[in-house]
């Protein structure tokens, strides 16, 4: 039987390296002059990790907060073709981190952004949650972690946790923390006596199945609840190479391991092989992503939701076969458009409407249906259902108001009971008169 897939919980940052040359001194300032020959970018934080482990020919579904902006929207480029990316809401800028480099040694690191996620545990995550193989929670101290705690109240699959200075306490519970040696320097108040003796520690106070404390070239110190205590040396050593991002190899690795049947030592032991060869290749430097640009790509219907949420606006949402586009419908949806910040148009799928409708119908195939309403500037996104009736999709996207187009005055709509659990509003607009997919099909005939 296949495995579940990986769900990675956590931060993603947008990584930078500027490289360049670095082999003279401004004259107004005893500062390098960098001369830039390059620019790459990459996932960072859980990001990273989840792009590592899809790499290691995994499932991996990446639960994270991006923002609406240029350096959000670069990260949705960069992840979307290898992994399957849920979006929540982040409020600010997203985090950038750009680091000046010049023959493989960082000169300086520049720090911009200060979002933090929205407190929005999706019905989608909860859903991945629930089909995964393996838990990876990767806080990097902006808040998507503090929902994690919501998302694995009944998980009974392996949880690791890479715990963050700034971040959340792990639940109690854990298959496995990962903390570095300053990290667990700083979960130790009461003093700090090495590595063995802190993952002895952390893991009765933290209530985990096993701690280790991955202490760079020298591997990791593991203690398990228990047993006794373990080193594990990295199989090579890569002393003096760029280490960034050797933590999220570590714990993605560890996890995948974990996923597939392994204990705590087994899992460490390939995570400390794979982080070290990680290093010795060059670390995150070396770690090379196509990046596909989104400015122009349509976004997902759960996207403009969660964007339109975070801003704090009002999602306005529709549905219908909208088989044969005519003016009716393109006023229709002018006008709903007209009443929020956004339209999602939920259109039902060929099977949906041939059960609704007969079998002569639709005359138009769904992949055409939905490409014709992406065209229309009145419409920012497009769901398709399978269901009868929509309330699935409004369950999923949440709607502030539901448009309905024609007289149902006094009737009761087949959506109204999720509609209503909800707290969404109806809204009925008036049809253009004479305006009919059927009335256009009789006229072909």
């Amino acid at each position: 039987m296949k495995a579940g897939p990986l769900v990675v919980i956590g931060d993603t940052l947008l990584d930078v390296d500027v490289e360049g040359v670095a082999d003279r001194l401004c004259p107004d300032a005893p500062v390098p002059v960098v001369d830039v020959s390059s620019e790459r970018a990459r996932p960072g934080g859980a990001g990273l990790a989840a792009l590592l482990a899809a790499r290691d020919g995994a499932d991996v579904v990446l639960v994270t907060a991006v923002g609406d902006d240029e350096d959000g929207r670069r990260l949705c480029g960069l992840l979307s073709e290898e992994l399957d990316l849920l979006r929540l809401p982040l409020r600010g800028g997203t985090v950038r981190k750009t680091r000046i480099r010049s023959r493989g040694q960082t000169l300086v690191r520049l720090d911009t952004g200060d979002g933090t996620a929205r407190f929005s545990p999706t019905e989608e995550a909860a859903q991945a949650v629930l089909r995964a193989g393996a838990v990876l929670v990767s806080d990097y101290g902006r808040g998507v972690a503090r929902m994690a705690r919501e998302l694995l109240r009944e998980v009974s699959v392996p949880v690791v946790w890479d715990p963050h200075p700034r971040g959340e306490q792990p639940m109690p519970g854990c298959a496995l923390l990962t903390p570095s040696e300053a990290e667990a320097r700083l979960m130790c108040p009461s003093g700090y006596q090495g590595p063995d003796q802190a993952a002895r520690r952390l893991v009765r106070a933290l209530r985990a199945e096993a701690v280790a404390v991955t202490t760079g070239e020298r591997g990791a110190a593991l203690a398990v609840a228990g047993g006794p205590l373990v080193t594990v040396p990295p199989p090579v050593r890569a002393g003096g190479q760029d280490a960034c991002g050797a933590g999220d190899r570590l714990a993605g690795a560890a996890a995948l391991a974990m996923r597939d049947g392994a204990d705590a030592e087994e899992a460490i032991t390939v995570g400390v092989g794979e982080a070290s060869r990680f290093v010795e290749r060059g670390g995150a430097a070396s770690v090379k992503v196509q990046e596909q640009r989104l400015g122009d790509r349509p976004r997902t219907a759960l996207e403009v939701a969660a964007l339109v949420r975070a801003q704090g606006g009002r999602l306005i949402a529709t549905g219908g076969c909208f088989d044969l586009l005519h003016a009716g419908h393109v006023s229709l949806l002018r006008r709903a458009r007209a009443l929020g910040d956004a339209l999602v148009v939920c259109v039902n799928s060929d099977d949906s409407v041939r059960r609704l409708k007969g079998p002569s119908r639709p005359i138009v195939d769904v992949r055409d249906r939905v490409e014709v309403l992406r065209a229309l500037g009145c419409v920012d996104a497009v769901l398709v259902f399978d269901e009868d009736t929509p309330a699935a999709a409004i369950e999923l996207l949440r709607p502030d108001v539901w448009v309905k187009g024609g007289d149902y005055e006094g009737e009761t709509l087949p959506e109204s009971e999720v509609l209503g659990r909800l707290g969404a509003e109806i809204v009925v607009l008036s049809t253009l008169p004479g305006r009919s997919t059927t009335n256009l099909i009789r006229e072909i005939q």
